[in-house]
């Protein structure tokens, strides 16, 4: 039994020190959850009768019947069906391939903002699990690719290429007009903590409308088979949007921005699996305390706080004043490209906590904070079991995977607080 003991003692030491393994790990047991449910239901989910629709008229060489958005995703779904077939794979595949990419990617940007391997894991692992960032990666929606887009484009601002980073939020608004809001959370971090070069860094940006109108101009002729004006084009689409306003449309699904966090917003988009557009509790409990956490420390000059907070503002409350100046139609899914945001915030939120009550706590907090991260773990598994549309047997399975995964990770809580392992992050 000793030598059973001391050789786990040792796996679990060497493993522990993988990041990489527990990466592929996270990103393997995620994307067999969606390939568990990629057929599932065989009929459209909420709004795929558009898109894939129009997808299959574009693979028709019918054109376009969706007229009020960009077509770079839906030309992407249309990829998928031409090489899959028109069935529920073919449909989905690809955005459940952009959903696994955006993982990868976010891994990235937190390991950029100086979080350790095993706080960027832990931001990934709440990402991949949160239920309406899981749900709107498992079906042919635009957003997925968006956000992945998005994201990238973060990176690459993050390693100071800026050219490449204007570039792929042109390609993200070629997806969904919702992308531009990347350049305000950009432009908002730059503001924060640079303000030097502005001539060069706005030049720079200026890649992504380069991108959007020749992207959507070649976009337009490979769908029409001829050439367009990809500025009327675009004018139309913003003229077409501007019409959807809550005083003319009327329907239980519509939410304003501020009730997505003051209230607790569902829009079911198929009753059986239950997919539902709805933040998991677990995160949505702690997005204003662990923002309003960030403030304090992004005082304290903390790379992860900043940058979140400019996420967080340019993704979610831009769409405030929006929303009161245009009464633009919204729904709950809008907060999906703020979802990355709300990880980072509430990993570094726990963490912290977690840290201090070992430090500085006494009595019951003191015993209780390592298992900070372990219980909310476990509490934010339940609300993805609950809420996913996956099987029983396969999300048990995989958050029995994922727990004893977030213990072995984070076994040495105690002794890492003490040595201030992470400073400032």
């Amino acid at each position: 039994m000793g030598k059973f003991n001391q050789a786990f003692i040792i796996f679990r030491e060497n493993i522990s020190n993988k990041p990489h393994v527990w990466l592929v790990l996270i990103l393997g047991l995620v994307t067999l959850l969606h390939f568990s449910l990629i057929m599932t239901p065989g009929e459209y989910v909420f709004d795929e009768k558009w898109y894939v629709e129009d997808a299959l008229k574009i693979l028709e060489g019918k054109g376009t019947f969706i007229p009020q958005h960009p077509p770079l995703g839906r030309l992407i779904i249309a990829g998928g069906i031409a090489m899959f077939g028109d069935n529920p794979f073919g449909w989905r595949i690809f955005p459940v391939l952009s959903g696994i990419a955006g993982l990868l990617v976010m891994y990235l940007v937190c390991r950029e903002l100086r979080l350790p391997a095993k706080l960027s894991l832990l931001v990934v692992f709440l990402l991949a699990t949160e239920n309406l960032s899981f749900i709107q990666s498992s079906i042919a929606m635009l957003d997925v690719f968006s956000v992945t887009f998005m994201v990238a484009g973060f990176l690459a601002y993050l390693k100071g290429r800026h050219v490449a980073s204007g570039a792929l939020i042109g390609l993200s608004m070629l997806a969904k007009f919702t992308g531009i809001f990347a350049l305000a959370v950009i432009g908002l971090h730059w503001l924060i903590t640079s303000r030097k070069h502005w001539l060069k860094f706005a030049f720079s940006l200026t890649a992504a409308p380069v991108v959007y109108f020749a992207g959507l101009f070649a976009l337009l002729w490979c769908i029409w088979g001829k050439l367009l004006n990809p500025f009327t084009e675009t004018a139309t689409m913003l003229k077409i949007n501007s019409w959807s306003t809550f005083d003319v449309i009327s329907t239980d699904m519509l939410s304003r921005p501020w009730h997505w966090l003051l209230g607790y917003e569902i829009i079911t988009y198929w009753p059986e699996p239950h997919y539902m557009a709805v933040i998991s509790s677990s995160i949505w409990a702690l997005i204003l305390p662990a923002m309003i956490y960030m403030l304090y420390k992004a005082g304290r000059a903390s790379p992860a706080a900043v940058f979140s907070l400019a996420w967080f503002g340019g993704t979610y409350l831009l769409w405030i004043p929006v929303s009161l100046i245009t009464d633009r139609t919204s729904y709950i899914f809008y907060f999906y490209p703020a979802i990355g945001a709300c990880c980072i915030a509430i990993t570094v939120f726990l963490w912290d906590i977690s840290r201090r009550g070992m430090r500085s706590g006494t009595g019951w907090i003191r015993v209780l904070s390592p298992w900070t991260v372990p219980a909310f773990v476990l509490m934010h598994l339940l609300c993805f079991v609950y809420l996913s549309p996956v099987s029983y047997l396969w999300k048990l399975g995989a958050g029995i995977i994922f727990y004893i995964g977030a213990r072995v990770m984070f076994r040495q809580t105690k002794d890492a607080a003490a040595a201030g392992e992470i400073g400032n992050s």
